[in-house]
């Protein structure tokens, strides 16, 4: 349909004319309320950004000379970031005359990869650039991974019992305050 006519027949029904396909042959328009689909647009992306999850590459830097407690706590930490979804790399620095000895840093690479064989993937195997050996790991896709519990999860359940308790006396209390006397107050004589 020539142009001037859609224009004349989307202004009898009070709506605009839109191009959807400009590389179309011939182009292709619609007969719409344009801020109503602007606002059916922009309500779909903002739809479609909550539903993308955003997974960022947390960084661990070690040494091969790290003590095993050390690396302990720093295997609890890439754990953390795997079961938040996030991709971990981990990067082995070597300084001074360690550089000659890079097996030692894979050494170390290796064990941290042993902890997470079961819900792990690797996505970049060790690699050298210069002085530093690093290696990228992600959660595999629907393995739920295993989170230890604090230590202060498990202690507020005996004192929020005791709080309950204490809050069921502290509401008695005003009433056995008002009827005895007050320590302050003087003796009968």
């Amino acid at each position: 349909m020539p142009t001037h006519i859609a224009v004349r027949i989307a202004e009898e029904k009070g709506l605009d004319l839109v191009e959807v396909n400009p590389k179309g042959t011939p182009p292709v328009c619609k007969i719409i309320d344009h801020g109503r689909f602007k606002y059916e647009e922009a309500r779909k992306t903002r739809s479609a950004k909550k539903k993308q999850s955003v997974v960022t590459v947390k960084e661990i830097k070690l040494r091969p000379k790290t003590a095993v407690h050390d690396l302990d706590v720093k295997i609890r930490a890439i754990k953390r970031f795997l079961a938040e979804g996030n991709k971990a790399k981990l990067v082995i620095v070597f300084r001074g005359r360690e550089i000659v000895h890079p097996e030692t840093g894979k050494t170390v690479l290796l064990k941290v990869l042993a902890e997470f064989a079961d819900f792990a993937l690797v996505e970049q195997m060790p690699l050298m650039e210069g002085r530093r050996m690093t290696m990228l790991i992600a959660p595999k896709p629907g393995v739920v991974i295993p989170m230890p519990k604090k230590k202060s999860d498990e202690k507020p359940e005996k004192p929020a019992a005791k709080a309950d308790g204490d809050d069921a006396d502290s509401e008695e209390a005003p009433e056995v305050e008002e009827s005895t006397p007050s320590a302050d107050a003087a003796p009968p004589v």
